[in-house]
C-alpha cells in the first residue's frame, strides 16, 4: 500500500537525480547570466543581417548578411538552443547549410535532422523485445513503438507546414503556434517512452540494459527535436513578432469573435456541439437499435485522415470496452445522451500489468477529436493505482459536458492543444496529468478519498523542455470534494518534471485543501526553480495563499498580463480554432 512517504507515481524522479539536476541548473544560470548580453547582440546581428540582406534586390544568396558568414549565422542561431554543439554540427552536415544566413532555412534543416534521427528509433523497441521474456517490459516497449511513430509524425507535420504554394510564401503566427505545439508534442512522445520504462522497477529488467539502451538511442533525437523547438520559438517567432519579412508577408494574430470558442473550432463544429441531437454518420446502441452495438465497430468505420467531420452518436447505456482512436482517425466527434446516461467503462490498470499509457478506457491521438455529453470511467479502483479513464494526444480537441471518473491518473492530457468546458473530473493522485497545452474552463474538479495513508494531488504537469508551449491552465472552475468522506490531505498539484507549469485562476476552492496548497514530487525536496506554478484571483476558503509553499518557482499571485498568457485565446490559441466547434468559451480573463 502506498503511503505519503513511500508513494511512487508515473515517471517518478529519483531524489539523487533531483539533487543533481538542481546543481546543474545553478551552473546553467550562471552561464546564462554571463553570456546573456553577448547572446542578445549576436542574435540581433543575425536577424538584422537577414532583414538587410532580404531587403536588397540582389539575388546573390552567397553574400553574407550584415558581414556575417553562414557559419557565424548558424552559430548565432544555435546559441539559443539547449544543445548548441549538437545543433551546429548536425545542421552543418546538411547540404546547403553554408550557402545561407537565413534563420528560417536553418530551422528547416534542423527539422530534417530531427526527422532523420527520430525515424531511426522505430526499429529499436522490437529488437529490445527479443532480449526479455518479461511481459510488462514488452508492453512498455510497445508504448515506445507507438510514441516514436507519433513523434516522427509531429516533426514531419512541422516541416510540411512550412511548405506553401509558389508565390504565397507566408509564415503566419498561427503556423508558428502549430509548429511549436507539434514540436513540443514530439518531445513529449519520446519522453513518454522513458516514463513507461521508468515506472517498472529494476527487477523486471534483470541483467538486461534495456532502459539504458533506449536512453542512449534517444540522446540525439531528443536533442535535435529540442534544438528545432528552441530555434522555432526564439528565432523564427521573433522574426514574426517584429514583422521581419522572412517571406513576403506575415499574417497578424486574429482575435476571436464573441462566439466563445477558440477560432480553430470551425463554424460547422460549433453547430455540432451546440445542437441537441446532431445528425450522426453512425449510431451505436447497446440494445441493437443503432448501426452498431459497440463503439469500436463505429470507430473502425472512420476513414484515415478524413478532412471532414465523422459524427458518432452513442445512445444511453454502459459500454464496457477499451477504445483507441489512433493518429489516423481525424475529426471524429462522439456524443452521448448525457453524462449520466452514456458511459464508456474500462478497468485496465498498472497493478495488473498494463503500462499507465495503455490503461485508458478511451484514448485519442488523431487531430480534431470532440466529445460531448458522455462519461469515461475506469473502474479499477484505488488499489490498482494508475488507471486512466481518458487519454488525449489529439491536437485541437474539445470536451464539452463530459465526465472523467477514476482514482489515480484519471485524465491524461498527454500532448497538443486541448480544451475542456463544463466537465466533471474526479480522482485521487495526479488525476489531471500530462504535458498538453490544456485549458479547463467552468469544470467541476472533485478529489475523492484515496487509500488509507495516501494523499491527493489534483494535477501533475510534465513539461520537460523550457521551450515547450505546454502546461495546465484551470480557469473559473470549482474545486470541491466528491463527497463528505474526504479526509486525506489534498493538494492542488505537484511538479512532475523540471519545467512543470500549472496555473489555477478565478476558481472557487473549498476548505478541503491543505493550506500549503501544493506538494513537492520528492518528499521534503523543493522542486527546481525552473517550474512555474501560480494562482490568480481564486476565491473560497481554500484560496487563501498566506500559508502556501515558498518554492522559488511558485507565485501566489500574478499580474493581469501574466495571467492573460494562460487564457484560451493566448495559451492554446483557442480563438483560432474553438469557434468552429460551437462550444462557448471565455477567451480572456
Amino acid at each position: 500500500m502506498d503511503t505519503i512517504k513511500s508513494f511512487k507515481g508515473y515517471g517518478k524522479v529519483d531524489p539523487a537525480e533531483e539533487q543533481a539536476f538542481r546543481k546543474k541548473t545553478r551552473k546553467r544560470l550562471i552561464i546564462l547570466i554571463v553570456s546573456a548580453i553577448v547572446l542578445v547582440a549576436v542574435i540581433i546581428g543575425a536577424v538584422v543581417g537577414v532583414v538587410v540582406h532580404k531587403g536588397k534586390s540582389s539575388s546573390d544568396d552567397s553574400v553574407p548578411a550584415s558581414g556575417m558568414t553562414p557559419s557565424a549565422s548558424l552559430k548565432a542561431v544555435c546559441s539559443v538552443t539547449r544543445y548548441p554543439s549538437s545543433c551546429f554540427s548536425s545542421i552543418a552536415s546538411q547540404a546547403g547549410a553554408f550557402n545561407t544566413t537565413d534563420p528560417e532555412m536553418f530551422f528547416k534543416l534542423s527539422l530534417r535532422v530531427a526527422i532523420n534521427e527520430t525515424s531511426k528509433l522505430s526499429e529499436i523497441p522490437s529488437k529490445l523485445k527479443e532480449k526479455t521474456d518479461d511481459a510488462q517490459v514488452k508492453d512498455a516497449l510497445t508504448v515506445c513503438e507507438t510514441v516514436f511513430d507519433d513523434a516522427v509524425d509531429r516533426l514531419t507535420d512541422s516541416l510540411s507546414s512550412m511548405e506553401v504554394a509558389e508565390g504565397e510564401k507566408l509564415l503566419s503566427s498561427s503556423k508558428i503556434d502549430d509548429m511549436k505545439t507539434w514540436l513540443s508534442a514530439s518531445i513529449t512522445d519520446q519522453e513518454t517512452c522513458l516514463d513507461a520504462l521508468d515506472e517498472l522497477n529494476s527487477t523486471h529488467y534483470g541483467n538486461s540494459s534495456i532502459p539504458k539502451d533506449i536512453r542512449t538511442a534517444m540522446e540525439n533525437s531528443t536533442q535535435f527535436a529540442s534544438n528545432s523547438l528552441a530555434i522555432g520559438t526564439k528565432i523564427v517567432n521573433l522574426l514574426s513578432q517584429v514583422k521581419v519579412p522572412i517571406h513576403r508577408r506575415l499574417l497578424g494574430f486574429e482575435r476571436s469573435d464573441s462566439s466563445g470558442f477558440p477560432r480553430w473550432v470551425s463554424a460547422g463544429d460549433r453547430r455540432l456541439l451546440q445542437e441537441i441531437n446532431p445528425t450522426p454518420n453512425v449510431t451505436v446502441a447497446a440494445d441493437g437499435t443503432g448501426d452498431f452495438r459497440t463503439i469500436k465497430e463505429a470507430v473502425d468505420k472512420v476513414s484515415k485522415k478524413s478532412p471532414t467531420r465523422f459524427v458518432i452518436h452513442i445512445k444511453k447505456g454502459t459500454y464496457k470496452e477499451n477504445v483507441i482512436l489512433d493518429k489516423h482517425k481525424w475529426n471524429v466527434m462522439m456524443y452521448g445522451d448525457g453524462k449520466t446516461h452514456t458511459i464508456v467503462s474500462g478497468s485496465l490498470n498498472f497493478i495488473d500489468g498494463t503500462p499507465t499509457f495503455s490503461t485508458a478506457t478511451v484514448a485519442v491521438a488523431g487531430k480534431g477529436f470532440m466529445a460531448k455529453d458522455m462519461t469515461f470511467i475506469n473502474t479499477a479502483g484505488a488499489a490498482k493505482h494508475q488507471a486512466v479513464a481518458f487519454r488525449s494526444g489529439s491536437d485541437q480537441s474539445v470536451f464539452y459536458r463530459c465526465k472523467f471518473d477514476a482514482f489515480q491518473d484519471t485524465l491524461y492530457a498527454h500532448s497538443n492543444r486541448q480544451f475542456y468546458k463544463d466537465c466533471d473530473i474526479t480522482g485521487t493522485i495526479d488525476f489531471i496529468f500530462g504535458n498538453a497545452a490544456v485549458v479547463l474552463q467552468n469544470c467541476n474538479i472533485q478529489p475523492r478519498q484515496p487509500l488509507a495513508n495516501q494523499f491527493n494531488t489534483i494535477t501533475a504537469q510534465g513539461k520537460k523542455d523550457p521551450n515547450q508551449n505546454t502546461g495546465i491552465s484551470i480557469q473559473k472552475c470549482t474545486f470541491s470534494p466528491l463527497d463528505t468522506t474526504l479526509t486525506a490531505p489534498t493538494y492542488l498539484g505537484r511538479p512532475w518534471k523540471e519545467y512543470s507549469t500549472t496555473v489555477i485562476m478565478q476558481s472557487e476552492i473549498g476548505s478541503f485543501l491543505q493550506p500549503v496548497g501544493w506538494k513537492e514530487w520528492v518528499s521534503n525536496v523543493d522542486p527546481p526553480k525552473t517550474i512555474f506554478y501560480a494562482e490568480y484571483l481564486n476565491t473560497g476558503p481554500g484560496a487563501t495563499v498566506d500559508q502556501r509553499v515558498k518554492w522559488a518557482g511558485y507565485k501566489p499571485t500574478l499580474t493581469n498580463a501574466e495571467a492573460g498568457k494562460f487564457t484560451v485565446g493566448t495559451f492554446i490559441q483557442g480563438n483560432e480554432w474553438l469557434p468552429e466547434t460551437s462550444v462557448s468559451f471565455e477567451e480572456a480573463l
